[in-house]
């Protein structure tokens, strides 16, 4: 039997060993080339273990079962954004960056087996029925959540619309847990929203970054310089909105970041342990079209690179929403106003296995255009201002309370210990709102948008000094 077993193991080494190669992955620190010495004895512990759960586990298991949840496993101990995505997740993603998919329109992540809520998105079964950032979910119908995987756990959240889950959820502040019933439906994320607030002021909101983001912001302005309301006058004040935006696609933050900075600005930059890894990326049609055809920013109307501009950021606002902002700060385009964003610094790389699945693997940290890292730290707005006149509406979560999150390499008070991360905890936020409003989420652009009103007035107040 145990003579079987090496075998086996032997021949499992083998195997291992040839997909390390045929990835171009190396033991040592990827400087190396592939052909340099493999792990051996930590292989040949992969293969024993891989054996005996062959052999003796209560129930048999196929081979591509085990080897995709090694895989998973291997990614998902690294940090909170590297993942192994299967056929399902991986058709998932490709279609979120379109703009539509089913479910109850949440963005999450995994803390200590549970699923934890990054961000609920806008207009959507979660963001109508109050879920929070840093709720747990704990169960799923009757379903316990501790033990499944995220792909696990998100799958069963998706489903056809018009058809409900119920959520057990738990939240800071609760003496007991939450129980809420959603019902699933078509998400169809809108990447841009805009108004005319007032005539000479505009209003624009990016809920995602996706892959039509660039061209439709380039339309919402259009529709907001020829505004009947306007008069056919330019624009005196803009505010561009990215609160609770958790990010999207690069080249699209690059796109809009482009709309607004002289040509050829350096918006971000990026570094890592390849050469693929380490660029520059301008406010050039080259980094923001990615070989699609028709540069969208040609038909920008005139006057929006001159007109003032204040950015809204949050606690929900995420990777290519904090791109947007520090590059209009660090080049003195824009001011900042709101609270410090998510602090999610790091690029992924999607890195397809086969025609349907594929690894999103952590490849490289970005930096603003002033070299600053915001991983684990976030965006600090020029201007602070709380959800509400009393303070913030409910308790971020954050990069830094993520599990396995990575340091700011930059940042000195950054916990680090021994090469692990510490979660940081989370400050309170200010100020309380009775049972009623603490379920309600702020309708962005409403009259009742404390943070939008105070951005007016700061734009207004602009105006004057310009005038002086």
């Amino acid at each position: 039997m145990r003579g079987k077993l090496q075998k086996i193991g032997f021949i499992g080494i083998g195997i291992i060993a040839g997909i390390l190669i045929s990835l171009n992955f190396s033991a040592n620190a990827g400087k190396e080339s592939a052909s340099a010495a493999l792990p051996v004895e930590e292989l040949r512990s992969f293969a024993d273990v891989f054996n005996a759960i062959k052999q003796g586990y209560v129930e048999p298991v196929d081979d591509k079962t085990l080897i995709n949840h090694a895989i998973s496993g291997m990614l998902s101990n690294l940090d909170p954004h590297s993942a192994y995505l299967d056929a399902d997740s991986f058709k998932e993603l490709q279609v979120s960056t379109q703009g539509e998919f089913g479910g109850l329109g949440l963005e999450v992540g995994m803390e200590d087996g549970f699923v934890k809520v990054v961000s609920p998105i806008e207009d959507t079964p979660a963001w109508r029925a109050g879920i929070k950032a840093g709720d747990l979910i704990v169960k799923l119908d009757e379903a316990p959540v501790k033990g499944m995987t995220l792909s696990e756990a998100v799958k069963k959240m998706r489903g056809k619309p018009k058809t409900d889950i119920t959520l057990t959820i738990l939240r800071k502040g609760e003496n007991k847990p939450i129980v809420a019933t959603l019902t699933r439906e078509v998400i169809k994320v809108q990447s841009i929203k805009s108004k005319l607030i007032e005539p000479g002021f505009g209003y624009v909101r990016i809920t995602q970054f996706q892959e039509e983001t660039t061209s439709d912001l380039v339309k919402a302005l259009d529709k907001l310089y020829k505004d009947k309301e306007n008069k056919g006058e330019p624009l005196r004040g803009l505010m561009l909105d990215l609160r609770n935006d958790p990010g999207g696609l690069l080249n699209s933050a690059i796109g809009v970041s482009a709309a607004f900075l002289p040509a050829d600005s350096l918006v971000v930059s990026t570094d890592g342990r390849t050469d693929d890894a380490k660029r520059k990326y301008t406010a050039s049609a080259d980094d923001y079209l990615r070989g699609r055809r028709g540069d969208p920013l040609k038909q920008l109307p005139g006057g929006v690179r001159d007109v003032p501009i204040i950015v809204l950021i949050n606690g929900g606002s995420a990777s290519a929403s904090e791109i947007v902002a520090g590059a209009l700060q660090d080049h003195k385009r824009a001011l900042i106003l709101g609270t410090q964003s998510f602090g999610k610094g790091s690029v992924q790389t999607v890195l397809p296995l086969s025609a349907n699945t594929a690894i999103k693997l952590t490849t490289a940290r970005y930096f603003t255009p002033s070299g600053r890292s915001i991983q684990a730290k976030g965006i600090t707005p020029d201007v602070i201002v709380e959800a509400t006149p009393n303070g913030g509406a409910h308790e971020w979560l954050r990069e830094a309370d993520l599990e396995r999150h990575l340091v700011n390499d930059k940042d000195q008070s950054s916990d680090k210990e021994d090469g692990r991360h510490q979660t940081k905890k989370a400050k309170p936020a200010k100020g309380n709102l009775d049972e009623e409003n603490a379920y309600k989420p702020i309708e962005f652009a409403s009259k009742d948008d404390y943070q939008m009103s105070q951005a007016l007035n700061l734009l207004k107040a602009w105006q004057i000094m310009q005038k002086k």
